[in-house]
C-alpha cells in the first residue's frame, strides 16, 4: 500500500528555515518523481517544487526551497529557508504517476495528509 507521512512543519520567524520530510513506504522512492504543494484554506492546491528526471520550482520558491531525497531512506525533504508569512499553510508531499517531475496536481498519484506551516513574528 502506497503511503506518503509528511512531517517537519511548525511555528518559524520570517526569514528563519524549516525542513520537512516525506517518508514514503509501499513503493520505490527512486522510480518515481516526487513532488511538494500547498495548500491554502478555499485555495486550489498549489505547485511548490519536484523532483524527478528533472527538477522543477516555483517561481515563488526560487532561490528559498531546495528538494532532494534520499532514496536508501525511501524519504524526500524540502529545505525551505527565508521563509516569508505567505509560505503559511499546509504543506502536502505527493507521488507522481512517473518519473517526470511535474506541476499539475493531476499527475499526481498518492498524496500524504499534509504538514502545517506558520511563519509569523
Amino acid at each position: 500500500q502506497v503511503q506518503l507521512v509528511e512531517s517537519g512543519g511548525g511555528l518559524a520567524q520570517p526569514g528563519g528555515s524549516l525542513r520537512l520530510s516525506c517518508v514514503a513506504s509501499g513503493f520505490r522512492l527512486m522510480d518515481y518523481a516526487m513532488g511538494w504543494f500547498r495548500q491554502a484554506p478555499g485555495q486550489e492546491r498549489a505547485f511548490v517544487a519536484a523532483d524527478g528526471i528533472t527538477t522543477v520550482y516555483a517561481d515563488s520558491v526560487k532561490g528559498r526551497f531546495t528538494i532532494s531525497r534520499d532514496n536508501a531512506q525511501n524519504t524526500m525533504y524540502l529545505q525551505m529557508n527565508s521563509l516569508k508569512s505567505e509560505d503559511t499553510t499546509i504543506f502536502y508531499c505527493a507521488r507522481a504517476w512517473g518519473a517526470v517531475a511535474e506541476s499539475s496536481p493531476l499527475k499526481y498519484r498518492a498524496w500524504g495528509r499534509g504538514t502545517q506551516v506558520t511563519v509569523s513574528s
